[in-house]
């Protein structure tokens, strides 16, 4: 059973996207989690945009990196630059891919425009996620 770890900067968005997708597609035998360099608080836009696809992250929350779950983990997917460069050492037995995405938390304009862009990277994640399960699989 895969152990998987998804990193982001704070642990608010994209991290939080990609672990309610890899719950809800991966067999349930699979351990997955998220976790950030920093914990900044679920993002209310992360969950509002995952419940319109039918994923509840609801009472998902903001973690810092777990050490051991880290360094026991099959494979860690850094979210943005600032994780994968600032994700601590692993042992080679991890694997490690990085998706570099867009922060949608730091997205601008009015609230449509700033739901469009959390939309676009969800979807983004979504297909990642769903391509990521089929290789592992």
């Amino acid at each position: 059973m895969p152990q998987l770890y998804f990193l982001c900067t704070g642990n608010s968005c994209r991290s939080q996207m990609a672990e309610g997708f890899a719950r809800q597609l991966a067999p349930q035998d699979w351990q997955i989690a998220s976790a950030g360099i920093e914990q900044h608080g679920l993002n209310p836009l992360a969950v509002k945009v995952m419940a319109e696809q039918g994923v509840d992250i609801s009472q998902q929350r903001s973690k810092l990196i777990d050490q051991d779950y880290l360094q026991h983990s099959d494979l860690v997917v850094t979210l943005c630059g600032d994780a994968r460069d600032k994700c601590p050492m692993t042992p080679p037995t991890v694997a490690k891919q990085h998706w570099p995405l867009r922060d949608p938390a730091q997205a601008t304009g009015s609230e449509e425009d700033v739901l469009a862009v959390f939309r676009q990277v969800r979807d983004e994640i979504e297909d990642r996620v769903k391509r990521l399960i089929a290789t592992l699989n």
